[in-house]
């Protein structure tokens, strides 16, 4: 289902995928079962395969790969009710943003934590877990993802 999308030239959104109040650019390849909350922001010449959640404080840059399942957070505190047992709500839970720079890739099944950057041209082993900002053009994983190289061409 797409709802209240803006979607670039050239995108292909397959049928199963979930888009709501988003922005994809031009020439995107979206897999099926994908699921892309409102605000979210997507760059131009991006593939997200299956499986793929992206919350509501996401921006993906331009050229990011995102492999399948990978899952990205929004919150830091996340919690069904309020001290009250009240129900949350809209406004009862903080926002914290997460921004994948131009040329990323996000191998299979990455978990990727809130108020992080992901430097241009990095690459996230599959499986990783992702606590903190990576700089440009390294190569992280594991849990949490560390560095493992410097990435001179690619």
């Amino acid at each position: 289902m797409i709802k209240d999308c803006q979607v670039g030239k050239n995108t292909t959104v397959a049928d199963t995928a979930d888009l709501y109040k988003c922005k994809i650019g031009y020439n995107c390849k979206i897999s099926g079962f994908v699921y892309i909350e409102e605000n979210v922001q997507i760059g131009n010449n991006c593939k997200i395969r299956p499986f793929a959640f992206l919350p509501t404080g996401v921006t993906i840059e331009d050229g990011v790969f995102i492999g399948p399942g990978v899952i990205f957070i929004n919150d830091k505190k996340p919690r069904a009710i309020n001290p009250d047992g009240s129900l949350k709500g809209e406004g009862d839970w903080q926002l914290v943003k997460t921004v994948v720079k131009k040329g990323a890739s996000l191998g299979a099944g990455s978990i990727i934590m809130c108020g992080i950057t992901i430097g241009e041209f990095a690459v996230v082993g599959a499986g990783s877990v992702v606590t903190k900002d990576i700089v440009d053009r390294v190569v992280v994983a594991g849990n949490p993802a560390t560095k493992l190289k410097e990435l001179i061409e690619w």
